[in-house]
């Protein structure tokens, strides 16, 4: 039985699955295509098998290996762990879980949000105090979510370009009054640089609905070292900065970087749009469907 997105597993890719696991039984098999990097094959809900689309996906899914290999030393939380590595392709012990949305999260008892938020919070926390000299001698390397004022700017010079001709004018006003304290100076960019996830979406947190908590986190492709302040960034996305704000406690960070993430969270879904219409893909103009609206202006204090 194959189920899933589509039933058109390539054969090489069975065929590898059967050459590393030759006493598996492939029973049941769901074929995901939706990422940007990896083809994913689920076998049997048991074991999630990888393949790289590209050269540049080999490249992702080898320094994901050596990501892992220190975050799993360092959170809590359960991450894949992968069991089989090769030059684009890799396997781990499938994660049960459903993602993390906004809704589902908001429908829980008070005492099962403040649990789940509090294991958020725990897991940046981790993730951010690796200690950097251990990250350099595994490897790690810049995460491709990391961005330097200089690309900010040409972000917006571009979004002007391009997205411009398309966008009403109280639109075209938000983006000069969202880029406004960049262009100044207002907006602090300093950071320092800690290993950050890059791209942590709500289909990337995997839900308990049993035990009403977060079961693992998969997906640390964009990882790497960068600003601390776009993984809350994807968490104001996901879940809202009244959400957020609730994280301090075990996330003391939260004051340092919160500007930064209200900057960054509102040029997301401007990446997006600008990155469909740039490659004529319908369905990365509306990635940004979905998002949490709920962000306060740079400067809110927190309490």
């Amino acid at each position: 039985m194959v189920s899933g997105f589509t039933v058109n597993i390539p054969s090489s890719y069975l065929e590898k699955i059967r050459a590393v696991y030759p006493n598996i039984s492939l029973d049941h098999l769901d074929f995901n295509q939706d990422g940007m990097v990896n083809d994913v094959v689920i076998v049997n809900h048991e074991l999630v098998c990888r393949f790289a689309k590209d050269d540049w996906g080999k490249q992702v899914l080898s320094h994901e290996a050596k990501v892992l290999e220190v975050v799993q030393k360092y959170v809590e939380l359960r991450v894949p762990h992968f069991e089989h590595l090769e030059e684009g392709f890799a396997c781990y012990r499938f994660i049960k879980g459903e993602p993390l949305s906004r809704n589902t999260l908001l429908k829980l008892s008070e005492a099962s949000q403040l649990h789940i938020i509090a294991q958020l919070a725990r897991f940046h926390q981790q993730l951010h105090s690796i200690p950097y000299e251990v990250l350099v001698n595994a490897g790690v390397s810049s995460s491709d979510a990391e961005r330097s004022r200089e690309d900010w700017l040409q972000l917006y010079e571009q979004v002007q370009e391009t997205l411009f001709p398309h966008l009403w004018r109280h639109q075209q006003t938000w983006i000069h009054e969202h880029f406004a304290p960049v262009i100044t100076g207002e907006l602090d960019l300093n950071y320092t640089r800690v290993l950050i996830d890059g791209d942590k979406p709500v289909y990337h947190i995997l839900f308990d609905p049993i035990s009403e908590s977060i079961s693992g986190l998969i997906d640390f492709g964009t990882a790497g070292l960068g600003d601390a302040a776009c993984d809350i960034a994807v968490q104001l996305g996901n879940y809202g900065e009244s959400i957020v704000r609730r994280m301090e406690s075990d996330y003391p960070m939260l004051p340092d970087v919160i500007d930064r993430a209200r900057f960054w969270v509102g040029t997301l879904e401007l990446q997006w749009a600008l990155a469909g219409v740039k490659f004529n893909h319908i369905s990365l103009s509306l990635a940004h469907i979905g998002l949490a609206r709920e962000v306060q202006p740079l400067g809110t204090r927190l309490s």
